[in-house]
């Protein structure tokens, strides 16, 4: 049985075939070289294809957050926006509404003060006429005391 294994191709490289040299050819040699060269720059390679592929994975990660940041920037802006015009708004509308309150208020405020200037123009004619009346009045009186003086120097 011995015999019979003997006489198989190995199938691992580290144990020669019994019978046959047991270093490595020339041949051997020079393709295992050449393997390990093909190995280590595939290696290389896909070293370096793994590495751009991070760093195009890695940019394209950051691009997409930078979008991101932009699209809330944007979305930020325009909320803003929206914010400063509806609040122009408001106050745009107070403003009206206090100018219209005011506008009534100083229309009953001047129809009023209209009512006591009246009031005061006729209390002033009635001083006038009284003060006019009083003078008749008086004259009147310094008539009848100068009368009644004459009256009384002419009675002795």
């Amino acid at each position: 049985m011995d015999f019979f294994f003997d006489d198989l191709p190995s199938t691992s490289m580290s144990t020669p075939k019994k019978g046959k040299k047991d270093s490595l050819t020339m041949d051997d040699a020079a393709c295992d070289l050449s393997r390990n060269t093909s190995s280590s720059v595939s290696l290389t390679e896909i070293e370096r294809q793994h590495s751009s592929s991070c760093i195009d994975d890695i940019s394209k990660k950051a691009q997409e957050m930078v979008e991101k940041i932009n699209h809330g920037r944007t979305r930020d802006q325009e909320m803003m926006d929206s914010f400063q015009e509806k609040l122009t708004e408001k106050v745009t509308e107070m403003c009206q509404l206090m100018k219209e309150h005011m506008y009534i208020i100083y229309e009953k405020n001047s129809n009023e003060i209209q009512v006591k200037l009246q009031e005061l123009s006729e209390v002033l004619e009635n001083c006038s006429k009284l003060n006019h009346e009083l003078l008749e009045a008086s004259q009147a009186l310094a008539c009848l005391r100068d009368g009644l003086d004459i009256n009384q120097r002419s009675e002795p």
